[in-house]
């Protein structure tokens, strides 16, 4: 008899459904100016060619090609596994993401790609990694940036794909928010722009699928306690937990920069315009299922990602990341932005 109820027990825990042993790490790297080396004629990316002014090599590409691999599966190793979805910008095309996507460190993941072509006059784009084993993928669009003062503006895409995480509803989105050309105060109003459509893209899904949980991600060229994102012109998230609601956001990274922290640095001033925002069901008491998290070891919700072999050593940029180029010079590095990523779990 007791053999027979060791065997039953067994039998139980082999036959249950496969729970989250750990939780899933969503990421965002802005690549900086990750060009292939192809001259295509109908952008402006002579620069970032053999014969332009950066001399942009096949060996310059395979180290920016390596740079990147070493940086993304050192994130996997922080919980020894890959993020389920990774954000990039500043990406040419497709052909760089393939290359990325199999590279050896990272090819067991076996990374999908969402890419679609944007209007930007240099022909960099926002696109999505992700895991299929994770990410059931049921769809995804490309919705071109509106500025609506501007009738002819064109910059990069907002891309979004969505789907199912453990049978729950998820939709993402990813961005490289128009720059500061021309000072902060003067280009304000694009990146509000862009807010606000991103906040509406949102909100027009959560109100034909109300449970949906929505991660938006990106370059926002905007602290998360500027008026783009935390304004009610613009995303409007909300910045304290306390103020949070199942219909809300929230930007958990105003905290990160309350406390010093930065993703890239100008004038020795750190900034974190590389922002993960989330919709409040991912944070509410009320809602259930998988939920955002904290690392094991933070007391911060957001988390941003910098080794020492990411950083400046000595010069004029000491203590910031370590960039491919300054000016023309190739300096052999990783980005001008540090990646941020979140967990999301039970």
């Amino acid at each position: 008899m007791k053999q027979i109820l060791t065997i039953g027990i067994l039998l139980g825990v082999f036959c249950m459904p496969a729970l989250s042993q750990k939780p899933y790490k969503i990421a965002f790297y802005n690549l900086e100016n990750f060009f292939d080396l192809q001259n295509d004629p109908d952008v402006l990316d002579d620069e970032f060619t053999p014969e332009g002014p950066k001399k942009w090599t096949q060996e310059k590409y395979d180290k920016k090609l390596a740079n990147i691999e070493k940086v993304l599966f050192d994130i996997s190793a922080i919980n020894k596994d890959y993020p389920a979805v990774i954000g990039v910008c500043e990406v040419e095309n497709r052909n760089v993401l393939e290359d990325i996507v199999s590279t050896k460190k990272l090819s067991p993941a076996d990374f999908r790609i969402v890419h679609y072509d944007s209007p930007e006059a240099r022909g960099v784009d926002a696109a999505f990694l992700y895991r299929p084993d994770v990410l059931k993928l049921e769809g995804s669009k490309a919705f071109r940036t509106i500025v609506p003062s501007l009738s002819d503006f064109k910059t990069r895409d907002i891309v979004t794909m969505w789907g199912k995480i453990e049978n729950e509803d998820f939709f993402f989105m990813v961005a490289h928010w128009p720059s500061r050309l021309g000072g902060k105060e003067a280009s304000e109003f694009k990146r509000i722009a862009v807010g606000k459509q991103m906040r509406e893209i949102a909100d027009s899904v959560r109100a034909l699928r109300p449970g949906t949980k929505v991660i938006m991600m990106g370059d926002f060229n905007d602290d998360p306690t500027d008026k783009s994102i935390a304004g009610e012109e613009g995303m409007y998230a909300r910045l304290k937990l306390k103020d949070i609601k199942a219909n809300d956001y929230y930007a958990p990274y105003a905290e990160l920069l309350k406390a010093g922290y930065g993703t890239l640095a100008y004038g020795d001033a750190w900034n974190i315009f590389d922002n993960i925002v989330v919709s409040g069901n991912l944070i509410s008491k009320d809602s259930n299922g998988l939920k955002l998290k904290k690392g094991k070891k933070s007391k911060f919700y957001g988390n941003i990602f910098k080794r020492h072999y990411m950083v400046q050593k000595e010069g004029q940029f000491k203590g910031y990341p370590l960039r491919t180029f300054v000016g023309n010079n190739f300096q052999g590095g990783y980005s001008d932005h540090f990646p941020v990523y979140i967990y999301v779990g039970k």
